[in-house]
C-alpha cells in the first residue's frame, strides 16, 4: 500500500470509526463518575444503579448477532451511521429523563446505538487494510476508542463542576449525531462478499476453537468492563476510603493504563505473530495477570491499589487479542459475524457480572453509607472462580498435548485436576477435539 493511499484510508476510514468507538467507550464508563448524581437525583439503590449501568451491556450483547449479519451484508458505513443516530436519541432521552424507567430505556437505546461501534471499525479494517496489519490497527482502534474512558474521568468531573449531568448528556447526544453524519459522508463504500447467514453463523458457532477461546475472553474482558465501568468507584470509596478527588485521579490513571494497554497488546500480537507465537498465548497470559490482580484486591495485598486496578483496566483492551484470534480462525467475509458472536459473550458476561455484583453487595448492610469489605470480596471472588474455570477449559488442548508426551499421566490428570467438574466430560471433550 502506497503511503499516500494509506493515509487517505486512515483519514477517511480508520479515524471516523475510531471516533464512533470513542463515544461507545465514553458511554460505557461515564456512569462511574455520575453514579452519585444519579443516586441522589433519581433515588437509585445499589441494585438499581447496577441494572441501569449494565442494561447497556445486555442490549449491546443481544444486538451483536444481528449487527454482525448487517455488517457483512450492508457494510460498516451504513450500519454504523444509522445505529449512532439511535445512540444520539438515547443520550438525549437520558438527559431529559425524570424516572428510573425512562433512564433505563434511554440507557438501552444508547447500548443499541453503539452496539456496532467496535465491530464496524474492525470490519472496516479487514475490508480496507492489508491482513498483516489487522492486529496492529485493531490495537490502535481500541487505544483511540479507550480514550473515551479517559474522558469519562477527570475531564467529565471538571465539566460536572459547572454543568449538570443532564447538560453533559445533551452535549454527548449532539456529538454522537455529528459522528453518525461524519461516517456516512466520509467513509467510502466497498464491495462485500455475499454469504448465507445461516451457513456462516453455523460455521462460527460450530467451530470448537471458538468455544475453547470464547469463555476465557468473555469472562476476562467482560469482568474488566464491569469493574472499571462501575464497581471500581464504590470499591475505592468503601474499601480504600478515597475521597472524591482521589477517586477521580485513580480512575483517570486506570483509563490512561487502559488506553496504553490497547496499543501494547495490539503491537505485541503484531510482532509476536512474526515470530510464530499465536495470540492465544497472549490471551492466556492476560487472563493469568487479571486473576492475579483480582486476588491482590480481594486479599488486600500490601500493594498500591492503583497497580492491580490498572491491570484490571488494561484487560478490557484484550479484545485486540481476541479479535486477532478471530481473524486467524475465520475468513474476511465472516468477520462481522465472528466478531459479533464473540462480542455477545463479552457484553453478556459484562451485564451478568455488573448486575450480579450489585445484587451480592446488597446482601450486606451499609455502615455509615459504606459496604463491608467482605461483601466486595465475595462478589469479586465469585468472578475469579469462573475465570479460573475458563482458563482451565482453554488450556485443555495444551494439557492433552503435554500429557500425551509424558505417557503415563493422561489417566491421572482428569481425576486429580478436573474431578470437581466432571472427569468424564473433560475426557470425552479431549478425545473429540481433533482440531487442536
Amino acid at each position: 500500500m502506497q503511503i499516500s493511499t494509506a493515509w487517505r484510508r486512515i483519514a477517511s476510514v480508520f479515524l471516523p470509526f475510531a471516533a464512533g468507538y470513542y463515544l461507545s467507550y465514553l458511554f460505557r464508563t461515564i456512569n462511574a463518575v455520575i453514579a452519585g448524581h444519579l443516586s441522589s437525583d433519581a433515588g437509585l439503590g445499589t441494585a438499581d444503579l447496577g441494572l441501569l449501568t449494565s442494561v447497556y451491556f445486555l442490549v449491546f450483547a443481544a444486538a451483536q448477532i444481528p449487527v454482525g449479519i448487517l455488517l457483512d451484508r450492508f457494510g460498516p458505513r451504513r450500519v454504523q451511521s444509522a445505529l449512532l443516530l439511535i445512540a444520539a436519541a438515547g443520550a438525549g432521552l437520558f438527559a431529559a429523563s425524570t424516572s428510573f424507567l425512562l433512564l433505563l430505556i434511554a440507557r438501552a437505546m444508547i447500548g443499541l446505538g453503539v452496539s456496532a461501534a467496535l465491530t464496524a471499525g474492525l470490519k472496516s479494517i479487514i475490508i480496507w487494510f492489508p491482513r498483516e496489519r489487522v492486529a496492529l490497527l485493531n490495537g490502535y482502534m481500541i487505544m483511540l476508542g479507550s480514550l473515551g474512558a479517559v474522558t469519562a474521568t477527570a475531564p467529565a468531573e471538571h465539566l460536572l463542576t459547572w454543568m449538570g449531568w443532564r447538560q453533559l448528556f445533551e452535549i454527548l447526544a449532539a456529538a454522537t449525531g455529528a459522528t453518525a453524519i461524519l461516517i456516512y459522508v466520509m467513509v467510502p463504500e466497498r464491495g462485500l462478499i455475499p454469504s448465507t447467514a445461516s451457513a456462516t453463523l453455523s460455521s462460527v458457532f460450530g467451530d470448537r476453537r471458538f468455544w475453547r477461546m470464547a469463555p476465557l475472553s468473555a469472562t476476562c474482558v467482560g469482568s474488566s468492563w464491569s469493574l472499571q465501568g462501575l464497581w471500581a468507584s464504590p470499591w475505592l470509596t468503601d474499601v480504600e476510603g478515597f475521597d472524591r478527588a482521589s477517586l477521580v485521579r485513580q480512575l483517570l490513571i486506570m483509563s490512561i493504563a487502559l488506553s496504553g494497554g490497547a496499543w501494547l497488546l495490539g503491537t505485541t500480537v503484531h510482532y509476536l505473530k512474526r515470530r510464530e507465537i499465536g495470540p492465544e498465548t497472549i490471551l492466556a497470559t492476560v487472563a493469568v495477570l487479571l486473576i492475579a490482580a483480582e486476588l491482590a484486591l480481594i486479599l488486600q495485598a500490601p500493594l498500591p491499589s492503583v497497580l492491580p486496578w490498572s491491570v484490571v483496566a488494561i484487560v478490557g483492551t484484550a479484545t485486540a487479542v481476541s479479535f486477532a484470534v478471530m481473524a486467524d480462525y475465520f475468513p474476511p467475509e465472516l468477520a462481522g459475524r465472528a466478531n459479533g458472536a464473540l462480542n455477545v459473550l463479552h457484553f453478556g458476561w459484562a451485564f451478568l457480572a455488573q448486575y450480579a455484583t450489585g445484587l451480592i453487595l446488597e446482601q450486606w448492610p451499609t455502615e455509615d453509607g459504606h459496604r463491608s469489605v467482605v461483601a466486595y470480596q465475595v462478589a469479586f471472588g465469585l468472578n475469579v472462580l469462573i475465570q479460573v474455570w475458563a482458563l482451565v477449559w482453554f488450556a485443555v488442548p495444551w494439557l492433552k498435548s503435554s500429557t500425551s508426551r509424558i505417557g503415563s499421566i493422561p489417566s491421572i490428570i482428569p481425576v486429580s485436576a478436573f474431578d470437581a467438574i466432571g472427569a468424564s466430560i473433560f475426557c470425552e471433550q479431549i478425545d473429540d477435539d481433533a482440531e487442536w
